[in-house]
């Protein structure tokens, strides 16, 4: 066989190689490609190579087309995204980044995510996507800190998310959340002063109700006098509660009121729960019950207070619904890197669509069954908020009529 028939052979094996490769799903061009291979003349073989090199381009004309297409509908996007190199170098930004820097996506590219933001905590996030895999955290914006940054810019909540990207350098994508934290804000002082307008007038009112509960001791007065008082009496206490709980909440996830870390021992604060709910559940005709592990269970650290609020909210929910004559049982257990606190109950029960919203503030799973046993929809709510500010989680599990359990858990302390 002559030399020159041989590579050209061998070229054409190569641009077939290739055509295999980006055409796979090009069926029709495969098919020629072997009938040429089973041809074997000279002016099917150009045809071939060439039918290789048309194929080649257009490949890359797609992944262009592909790229344009990516670029534009990232483009359109209102939250900001950015790809930053190994060396956090702006590679690509959209239009909404630009609006955030306060200048042209350009004169983003090319210097690095510090020199366009002037915030070293957006640096340190794309660090840790880069060395971790992803990344979050929010970033305060100050005006006039970038040296683009409109006359007429205001301070700025981002929420910012890191991905380490597969081809290396990383995602950055941040979202303007500015107006809903003035929103939250404006919630939280609306509440503060709610409840404390409220508190005043209800506390009194209770004063009264007692004083007249007391005058009445000993007086001929209709028995239905002395019912409506008491219901007075009763009535104005869950106004009380339902105010304690929303001052409570919104301290709690405005972030004013964090938890004390500090060493204490769980199966004490337990005991101590148990012994704060027992008098409400004998007179619900419940029994209360604890089971610990016959060893001692793990420090967690952790606020005593927040804890036992936690606990006791967990009991108070358990007995409330609780059928009489039937247990409530309050269960703990430790594994490696967590203790697990379970309270099981014998009541309703909650149904499957429910079991993900009961810790949602105010929301209750069946009005109708709860008419009658008080109660402000809160405290599960506060019980999730006490769970999560201490990095652990909480749950529920039920199968409708057979009882509930409620589970959350909390990190072991850590060593030394």
């Amino acid at each position: 066989m002559q030399p020159s028939i041989v590579i050209l052979l061998v070229v054409i094996g190569l641009a077939l190689v290739v055509t295999v490769t980006l055409l796979v799903a090009r069926g029709r061009r495969l098919e020629r490609l072997r009938d040429i291979l089973r041809l074997g003349h000279q002016d099917d073989l150009e045809a071939g190579v060439r039918s290789a090199q048309d194929a080649l381009a257009a490949a890359r004309n797609e992944e262009r087309r592909g790229r344009q297409d990516l670029d534009y509908l990232v483009d359109q996007l209102e939250t900001a995204v950015l790809r930053l190199d190994g060396d956090q170098r702006v590679v690509m930004a959209n239009r909404a980044a630009g609006r955030l820097y306060g200048g042209s996506v350009a004169g983003m590219v090319g210097r690095s995510v510090l020199e366009v933001f002037v915030d070293h905590h957006l640096q340190a996030i794309a660090a840790r996507a880069l060395e971790d895999g992803t990344a979050s955290g929010e970033v305060g914006l100050h005006a006039g800190m970038p040296a683009g940054r409109p006359a007429d810019s205001t301070d700025r909540t981002l929420l910012v998310r890191g991905r380490r990207a597969a081809g290396g350098g990383i995602w950055l994508v941040m979202d303007d959340v500015s107006e809903l934290r003035r929103l939250r804000r404006m919630r939280t002082e609306f509440i503060d002063n709610l409840a404390h307008e409220l508190r005043t007038p209800l506390t009194t009112i209770r004063l009264l109700t007692e004083t007249v509960t007391s005058d009445l001791e000993g007086a001929d007065v209709p028995p239905r006098l002395r019912d409506r008082i008491a219901k007075i009496d009763i009535e104005t206490g869950h106004l009380v509660q339902m105010v304690n709980e929303l001052l409570d909440l919104s301290r709690i996830e405005g972030g004013v009121s964090l938890p004390r870390l500090e060493r204490v021992d769980l199966a004490a604060i337990i005991h101590t729960a148990i012994d704060r709910m027992r008098p409400f559940a004998d007179r619900q005709d419940i029994d209360l019950q604890a089971e610990l592990p016959p060893t001692a269970l793990p420090a967690v650290d952790g606020d005593s207070d927040r804890l036992g609020q936690l606990l006791v909210n967990l009991l108070h929910n358990a007995v409330k619904f609780s059928p009489p004559s039937s247990p409530v049982v309050m269960r703990a257990d430790a594994q490696a890197h967590e203790v697990t606190v379970t309270v099981t109950d014998e009541g309703p029960g909650i149904p499957r669509a429910d079991l993900d919203r009961v810790f949602e503030r105010f929301y209750k799973v069946d009005k109708a069954r709860v008419r009658g046993m008080g109660g402000t929809g809160l405290g599960l709510a506060i019980a999730r908020h006490i769970v999560e500010s201490h990095g652990g989680r909480i749950w529920a599990e039920s199968k409708g009529g057979r009882g509930s359990t409620f589970s959350f858990t909390i990190p072991v302390a850590a060593e030394g």
